[in-house]
């Protein structure tokens, strides 16, 4: 495997990890319920079909499409973490 591809996958699980507390948490305190059980199941199939998809391609030797795939939800969720490091570090006034 690649190092570029590695890393990609990293950013996936981490990502996946955060979706999945969410979700237990939710399971815990009853938020997530027979209304919005249907969605959960979607959010995390797709996140499971991505690296799933991903690890599969690169399996298959297609390190290309492996990355495009795999980039899917690594773009977001890298875009969303620097998001929150710039928050934490201006500290800025929200009114």
């Amino acid at each position: 495997m690649t190092i570029f591809i590695r890393t990609l996958l990293g950013i996936d699980a981490l990502a996946a990890l955060v979706v999945f507390y969410f979700f237990v948490i939710g399971l815990a305190d009853g938020s997530v319920s027979s209304f919005n059980g249907g969605l959960w199941f979607v959010l995390l199939a797709g996140i499971a079909a991505i690296i799933g998809g991903g690890w599969a391609l690169q399996a298959k030797g297609y390190r290309r499409a492996a990355a495009a795939v795999l980039m899917i939800l690594a773009v977001p969720a890298v875009v969303y973490a620097l998001f929150i490091v710039l928050i934490l570090i201006t500290n800025p006034r929200w009114n």
